[in-house]
């Protein structure tokens, strides 16, 4: 809830730098946010098609180059998997969380994510005692959602093991089905942050820790946690305006001081030896794993998105290897997103993403743009925009009460 300091810092900023310079920077943030989103989606829509195969058979059916376009996966050219539907649904639980309270705790946002992964669990055709009552939202309006994409068995055995929303994990598993979804919450803590920038310590932090409490949702093993935190934590800062050598940088601190750090911190520090030695190099993905575990994800996107000289060479890279190729597509491409902007995605790819409205619609939320102003109370859905002050505040409200009728009316 913005304080009155706070809307005379707002008027007096917009009469020095003027309103067209406050949009041109509100519509670089929100580029960067759908590219992230974005880039996500079409990394994993490419290296669907492959993921089960090796580089030698990839190189045979495509060329020597691998596969650069879309082609069919799951019946449908530019289908999602299952990657991308939990991202979203990752997205649904922070922004459910932040409409329902004003300052949700971090237990408390883990608790809405997990409950949004079980209505994800509902449109994979799966049922459990603790979707009664919640089954409802924008997002399970949306009817390309209720399509199985081959749901992880740890996701599923993690969610139908649940007896409670809070519960978390009681397996031993680090597979990437944590680590690939978590996007949204650096997102979610970059937005808080672009409000309140002295506090990013604590939200760097946040972004972290959460990123390991979504992934523990599922996912046992220290590692897959820690990797979720760390590439939660580096997209947050990825959005906040850091180059990706910086956002690790910055990140490696709070990965060490964790217990059981070390595979992660290998797996990260492996993969920026090698994008200065030998950057963009096909041959030396192996040398990080597979990507079926998390902290070897975690590495190939950062490999392949350090190595990138644009948006398109870096994602075919992280697809075109012996392994998940669907998840590093994905985790490159959310960060390449967050670092070039929707512009830089191929247009061929956007043009048959499947969902891709929905989840640029998505990305725009979670800008959370001048929520802070709109947050004058939860009565401001009833102000009329000519009673608001400034250019910031009528803006603020209506996109407000948009974002309300997407994320407002949960029953959580």
């Amino acid at each position: 809830m913005s304080n009155d300091n706070e809307m005379k810092a707002s008027t007096v900023h917009e009469n020095e730098a003027g309103p067209s310079h406050e949009m041109a920077h509100s519509d670089l943030v929100q580029q960067k946010y759908i590219g992230c989103l974005l880039g996500g989606a079409v990394g994993d829509a490419l290296g669907a098609p492959v993921e089960f195969m090796s580089a030698a058979s990839i190189r045979h059916r495509f060329g020597p180059t691998g596969i650069q376009e879309f082609v069919p996966a799951f019946g449908k050219l530019g289908a999602i998997t299952d990657d991308t539907q939990m991202t979203l649904f990752t997205a649904e639980g922070l922004l459910g969380g932040r409409f329902s309270k004003q300052k949700p705790t971090l237990p408390e946002l883990r608790v809405y994510i997990a409950k949004a992964y079980q209505r994800w669990m509902h449109t994979q055709g799966y049922k459990h005692e603790l979707q009664i009552g919640i089954c409802n939202g924008w997002l399970m309006d949306q009817e390309e959602l209720f399509s199985g994409r081959a749901p992880g068995n740890t996701c599923l055995s993690g969610l139908q093991g649940m007896r409670a929303a809070s519960d978390i994990a009681r397996n031993n598993s680090k597979g990437c089905g944590g680590v690939m979804r978590v996007a949204p919450i650096g997102m979610y803590f970059s937005s808080l942050n672009r409000h309140y920038e002295s506090q990013h310590s604590q939200f760097l932090h946040d972004a972290f820790e959460l990123g390991c409490q979504a992934a523990a949702v599922t996912h046992g093993h220290p590692t897959g946690q820690l990797s979720s935190g760390f590439f939660s934590a580096i997209i947050m800062e990825l959005l906040s305006g850091k180059g990706l050598s910086e956002a690790v940088n910055w990140v490696l601190p709070l990965l060490r001081v964790r217990v059981s750090c070390e595979e992660t911190l290998k797996a990260v520090e492996t993969a920026c030896r090698l994008a200065t030695n030998r950057p963009n190099d096909p041959a030396a993905l192996h040398l990080l794993g597979e990507g079926w575990v998390a902290e070897e994800a975690l590495a190939i996107a950062v490999y392949c998105a350090l190595s990138a000289k644009d948006f398109r060479s870096g994602v075919e890279l992280s697809v075109n290897h012996s392994g998940d190729s669907d998840s590093t597509g994905s985790m490159t491409g959310q960060l390449l997103g967050a670092i070039f902007g929707q512009e830089a995605i191929p247009a061929t790819w956007l043009e048959h993403l499947e969902l891709a409205t929905v989840i640029s619609s998505i990305a725009d939320d979670l800008t959370l743009n001048d929520w802070t102003t709109a947050e004058i109370s939860a009565s401001a859905i009833g102000l009329q925009p000519q009673g608001l002050t400034t250019l910031t505040e009528t803006a603020a409200l209506r996109a407000y009460a948009v974002t309300f009728r997407h994320w407002g009316p949960f029953r959580h």
